[in-house]
């Protein structure tokens, strides 16, 4: 876990050293809200690096399907670092936790799969009253932005 948040540090430090729309984004957009959240650090970090900031904080509207802290510490460092250093590999990653369009828990129980903006489907199930998105559990649902809608998963999602 310290090599992860030592990573997310570096990446903070090295993302506002760049500029280029690394700061921290205002307002009530997924990004903002993101951003604004201690349980994302590693989230913001990894959106950050791979360039995605402005796009969560563009109009959408997007559903996004956010790991927290803990979800990300469940990947081992070395390949966590392996994708954090990956541009493309990361921003793929990310996509595959983005929907396009405003999904509410009320409409993603109904669902079994979905679209991601990475092209890809999630597969969309229900398991002992939780719904699970791949192999993550949604913790909690509906955290409105202006630009869409936020889930939080237990796991980070990989294709």
């Amino acid at each position: 876990m310290k090599k992860i948040l030592l990573f997310s540090a570096f990446l903070l430090t090295g993302a506002a050293v760049a500029g280029g729309g690394s700061s921290v984004p205002r307002g009530n957009t997924i990004a903002a809200i993101v951003a604004n959240d201690p349980n994302f650090s590693t989230l913001l970090s990894a959106v950050q690096a791979a360039g995605l900031v402005e796009t969560l904080n563009s109009a959408g509207p997007f559903t996004v399907f956010a790991p927290t802290n803990a979800a990300f510490a469940k990947i081992p460092s070395e390949q966590l670092n392996a994708i954090l250093n990956d541009r493309e590999q990361l921003r793929s990653l990310l996509l595959y936790h983005v929907v396009p369009g405003r999904v509410t828990a009320a409409q993603v129980v109904n669902l079994s799969s979905a679209r991601t903006a990475n092209g890809s489907d999630v597969r969309i199930s229900r398991m002992n009253g939780n719904v699970m998105i791949n192999d993550a559990r949604v913790t909690r649902t509906d955290i409105r932005a202006s630009n869409g809608i936020i889930h939080v998963v237990d796991s980070v999602i990989q294709p």
